[in-house]
């Protein structure tokens, strides 16, 4: 990619971002509505609030457990999915089960949980979890039912290892679909990060754009609901780093041949 292209890449990523503050700083800027400050009032608030004790306190926590739950919801996806692809008698038998437990809402579970697992990070990582897991799952399960039936013949005929077989074969070959579930159960942790910690929680950024919320610190509020998005932005940034990483193999195969 040359300097030109990446030019314009970059402009193509920041035009639309760019309009839509302009044009909700234009549209705010001289609001006297108590619920829709100015935009200029939101981010003078937004320094103070988030970066003068509640990064520790309410920011790292959130991304502590975010991260905990997501990886736990990637290991048990991707393994479980593997077996339940390869095994096609297993596939029949887990199937009504699934289907069950995926049509149930993640936060209707949080009571539930709290039974189980307290009102501690374990609970709002649990929580993470069930919703998490479902897309990377479902996903996984048909990218290792896709695969190429010549590769899997080639592969028993020359007798290959079970651990090569599934780290070469299986996970390569359906690692563009479990990396679609993946990003999928990425943002869904994030929403869900928010909504366990607005139940019986001390700290976390749900937690504490809720208290601004009932004490009606409206900018404070609204510059809360700012840092979502832009954590949304920054591990949409790191996940397709590491995406690019791990399948540049499979886009350059794309590449070559849209090319050819």
């Amino acid at each position: 990619m040359n300097i030109l292209d990446a030019v314009r890449r970059i402009l193509l990523l920041i035009t639309l971002p760019v309009l839509l503050v302009a044009a909700w700083w234009t549209a705010t800027a001289n609001s006297t509505d108590f619920f829709w400050p100015p935009l200029s009032k939101i981010l003078g608030t937004f320094g103070e609030t988030w970066f003068e004790g509640r990064f520790t306190a309410d920011v790292l926590p959130s991304l502590a457990r975010l991260l905990a739950g997501y990886l736990i919801a990637l290991v048990l996806g991707i393994g479980l999915g593997v077996a339940i692809g390869s095994v096609r008698a297993l596939r029949a038998f887990l199937e009504p089960v699934l289907e069950f437990f995926r049509a149930i809402p993640s936060p209707v579970l949080v009571p539930i949980l709290m039974l189980f697992a307290g009102i501690g990070s374990g609970m709002k990582v649990l929580v993470i979890v069930s919703g998490c897991v479902w897309p990377i799952l479902l996903n996984t399960v048909e990218g290792v039912r896709a695969l190429d039936e010549v590769l899997s013949d080639t592969a028993r005929c020359y007798r290959m290892r079970p651990h090569s077989r599934l780290v070469h074969l299986v996970l390569r070959g359906a690692s563009p679909q479990i990396a679609a579930g993946a990003r999928q159960a990425l943002s869904i942790g994030i929403i869900l990060m928010v909504i366990s910690e607005m139940f019986a929680a001390s700290n976390g950024v749900g937690f504490t754009i809720i208290q601004f919320q009932r004490s009606f610190s409206i900018p404070q509020m609204w510059s809360g609901i700012i840092l979502l998005g832009l954590i949304g932005i920054a591990l949409s940034v790191v996940f397709q780093l590491v995406e690019n990483r791990l399948l540049n193999w499979y886009t350059g195969l794309r590449r070559s041949q849209r090319e050819s």
